[in-house]
């Protein structure tokens, strides 16, 4: 069978294809603000006194990042109703998969970036009768926030790719939809390098208005 790139724009597959890349962004979206919210946690866990809760976030990270999310993914949509009888949705599965995956790479950046900021800034809020709780909200954070951009936006861009494992779960998005013209025409190729370049494009759209708000921010001047 001769290789026919024609075929990704025969009938609706092109809408089917552009379809699955919605939904993917979507999930990628979600999934992306859930680990900016578990990573918080987590990162502020690692900075903090309390030894459960530093503990607990140790735990939470060691197992996150030494296992694959595929399994993570599984356990969590197959395993909660043989355990628990709790009944799951693939989507929603998904997407707080991808969150809790994401969130412990992203508890690192935000951990790195606050620890990366003089620890006089820390003393000078407190010397002007902040709390520490209001010395980070106004002079900590705002300054690391600037340097987790450009990291960010590269596990953004990874958790995008990871999406695609949430077709194994029966969730629509790119991969999926490919998978199902794929299974109609007999056109693997033609398919797989359609949804690549749609990877592609979007991810190189996140990386350029990620570069954007660096410039706008202007972070990393100090290097140049």
């Amino acid at each position: 069978m001769s290789f026919d790139f024609s075929v990704v724009f025969l009938g609706k597959n092109v809408h089917f294809l552009l379809y699955g890349l919605m939904s993917t962004i979507f999930f990628s979206v979600a999934g992306f603000m859930l680990s900016l919210v578990v990573g918080t946690i987590i990162a502020f866990g690692q900075l903090s006194s309390i030894k459960p809760y530093r503990y607990f976030s140790l735990a939470y990270l060691s197992w996150f990042r030494a296992t694959p999310l595929l399994v993570q993914l599984f356990l969590l949509y197959y395993g909660l109703p043989i355990l628990f009888h709790i009944d799951t949705v693939a989507w929603i599965s998904g997407v707080i998969a991808l969150g809790m995956y994401s969130g412990s790479y992203a508890s690192q950046i935000i951990r790195g970036a606050i620890q990366s900021i003089d620890k006089g800034q820390m003393e000078a809020g407190r010397s002007l009768g902040f709390s520490y709780t209001q010395t980070m909200i106004k002079i900590i954070i705002p300054q690391a926030f600037f340097r987790m951009l450009a990291p960010l936006t590269n596990e953004f861009i990874s958790l995008t790719k990871n999406s695609s494992l949430l077709s194994t779960i029966t969730v629509v998005e790119l991969f999926r939809q490919a998978n199902i013209l794929i299974a109609d025409t007999y056109r693997t190729i033609e398919f797989l390098l359609a949804i690549a370049v749609l990877y592609y494009l979007f991810n190189n759209l996140i990386g350029y208005l990620g570069m954007k708000l660096e410039q706008h921010f202007r972070t990393g001047g100090e290097l140049q």
